[in-house]
C-alpha cells in the first residue's frame, strides 16, 4: 500500500466515523494549486470541532471554506491536508424581530436571508461579493462588506456575537445575541479578515435594520477634474448616501452610464427625503457640467449588483482582482490610471481589475504614495507565486505572529493565506 492510500485510509477511518462516509470527497481539487487529501462537510458544530480537534491532534493542515467562493482570495496556502467546508452548517438558528438582530450558522447563505428579512421590512446591511454563494462565514472571513460601507460601516460594525472552533477543536463564543453588548475582548475584530487563519466562524448574529420606504440613484460622469470635485463636495455636505463609489471611466463605458469618470450615490428614506437628495446631487452635478442621470426600482437594483461584478467576474484568464485602500481625496488619481475599478467615497476602499504583474507594482506604488494599500485578492497562480500578495509594509507583523501562535500554535488553520505566510 502507498504512504498516499495510507493516508487516505486514515482519513476515511477517522472521519468517516464524525461526519459519515456521504460527506468526506477524496483528491478533488478545490482551486488552483490546492488538492487536499480530502474535503469535510460536517453537519453540526459538534461534528466541526471533532474534525477540527482530529487535525489538531494529527498535524494535519486544514482550509476552512463555506462554498468556496472565495478560496481564490488571499496567499497561497501549504500542503493542505484536508479543506473542512462549513455548508452543512445552513439554519437560521434565531430572528429577534423586535430586536432587530438575526443569529445564522457560518454556512447559511446571504441570499437566502434576504426574502426573510424583507417579510419583516428589514434588512442586513451588507452586500458581498457574489451574494448568491457567499455564505456568513466567508463573509466575516474575508470581511466582505461591499458599497453599503458608506452608510453602515464595517463587516465587524454589524457583527455582536460569533461562535467559533478553536485551532485545537474547543468550541467558544465571543460577543452576544443583543446590540447593548460590551463584555468580554473583541474577538470578532480579530476574526473579520483573518481569512480563517485564528478559528473557524459557526456562528454569529448581526444586527439589523428597517428597510426604508423610498429609494433612488443618481449617477454624474464626466471629467476627472469634475468628478472629484462633485465627490468633495457630496463629502463636505449634509446629505447621507447609504452607497457611494468612485467609478473609472471604462466602467462607466461598459455599464453605458456615459463618458468619463463617475460618482453613483444610492439614497435611502422616505420619499420626500430621497427626491430632495437627489435632485442637490444633480444640482452640484449641473452647475460642474457633469452629465447627470437617475435610476430607480429593478434599473437601479441591477445597476448596484453589475458595478461589482464587472470587476469580479473576469472574462480574461490573466486578469488580476484587488482590494486597495487610498485616502478618499486621492481616489480618483488611482481611478485615472486603471480600466476597471470604483472606490468606496468616503472610506478610500475599492477594488480594481488589472491585466498584468507590471501594473500591478505600479498601481501598488501609487496606493503607498498616498498612504494607501494594494492586496492581491484573484489572480493566477503564476502571479501570485511571483509577487507579495498582501504587500504589508506596515509595522504590527510581529504582533500578528504571536496573535496567531496564541491561537493556532500548530500552524494547521490556512497556513501561509494571510499577510507573511501566516
Amino acid at each position: 500500500m502507498s504512504s498516499e492510500q495510507g493516508t487516505l485510509n486514515v482519513y476515511h477511518s477517522t472521519l468517516a466515523s464524525i461526519v459519515g462516509e456521504e460527506n468526506l470527497i477524496y483528491d478533488q481539487a478545490v482551486s488552483p494549486g490546492i488538492l487536499p487529501g480530502c474535503i469535510v462537510y460536517p453537519q453540526t458544530q459538534s461534528q466541526l470541532a471533532q474534525v477540527i480537534s482530529q487535525a489538531y491532534r494529527n498535524k494535519w493542515r486544514v482550509l476552512p471554506c463555506g462554498n468556496g467562493s472565495k478560496l481564490k482570495w488571499g496567499g497561497l496556502t501549504e500542503n493542505i491536508d484536508l479543506v473542512v467546508s462549513t455548508k452543512g452548517l445552513n439554519k437560521i438558528i434565531n430572528h429577534a424581530v423586535g430586536d432587530l438582530t438575526l443569529t445564522v450558522e457560518a454556512g447559511v447563505k446571504f441570499a437566502d436571508i434576504k426574502a426573510l428579512l424583507a417579510k419583516h421590512n428589514q434588512i442586513l446591511a451588507l452586500n458581498p461579493t457574489s451574494p448568491q454563494l457567499a455564505t456568513f462565514g466567508g463573509i466575516i472571513a474575508t470581511a466582505d462588506t461591499g458599497s453599503l460601507r458608506q452608510r453602515y460601516g464595517s463587516v465587524r460594525d454589524q457583527l455582536l456575537g460569533v461562535t467559533f472552533v478553536r485551532a485545537d477543536g474547543q468550541i467558544a463564543k465571543a460577543g452576544g445575541r443583543v446590540v447593548k453588548n460590551v463584555a468580554g475582548y473583541d474577538l470578532m475584530k480579530l476574526f473579520t479578515g483573518s481569512y480563517g487563519t485564528l478559528s473557524i466562524i459557526t456562528e454569529a448574529t448581526f444586527r439589523l435594520y428597517p428597510m426604508q420606504s423610498a429609494s433612488g440613484t443618481v449617477v454624474l460622469t464626466g471629467s476627472r477634474e469634475a468628478v472629484s470635485q462633485a465627490a468633495d463636495t457630496l463629502r463636505g455636505s449634509a446629505l447621507t448616501p447609504i452607497q457611494a463609489d468612485l467609478l473609472s471611466s471604462q466602467l462607466v463605458s461598459t455599464l453605458g452610464l456615459g463618458k468619463g469618470l463617475g460618482l453613483i450615490a444610492c439614497f435611502e428614506s422616505i420619499p420626500e427625503s430621497v427626491k430632495e437628495q437627489l435632485n442637490q446631487v444633480l444640482q452640484i452635478g449641473e452647475k460642474l457640467g457633469l452629465t447627470t442621470a437617475v435610476y430607480s426600482d429593478a434599473e437601479e437594483q441591477s445597476l448596484w449588483l453589475l458595478l461589482p461584478e464587472q470587476i469580479h467576474l473576469p472574462d480574461s484568464e490573466t486578469a488580476i482582482t484587488c482590494k486597495i485602500g487610498v485616502l478618499p481625496n486621492t481616489a480618483v488619481e488611482v481611478l485615472n490610471q486603471v480600466d476597471l475599478g470604483l472606490i468606496h467615497m468616503a472610506s478610500g476602499l475599492g477594488i480594481l481589475r488589472l491585466e498584468n504583474k507590471s501594473q500591478v507594482l505600479e498601481v501598488r506604488k501609487l496606493c503607498e504614495q498616498n498612504s494607501g494599500f494594494l492586496t492581491i485578492l484573484s489572480a493566477p497562480l503564476e502571479v501570485k507565486q511571483k509577487l507579495d500578495v498582501w504587500g504589508y509594509n506596515g509595522n504590527a507583523l510581529e504582533l500578528m505572529q504571536e496573535i496567531k501562535k496564541q491561537f493556532d500554535s500548530e500552524n494547521i488553520l490556512s497556513p501561509g493565506r494571510f499577510v507573511a505566510g501566516i
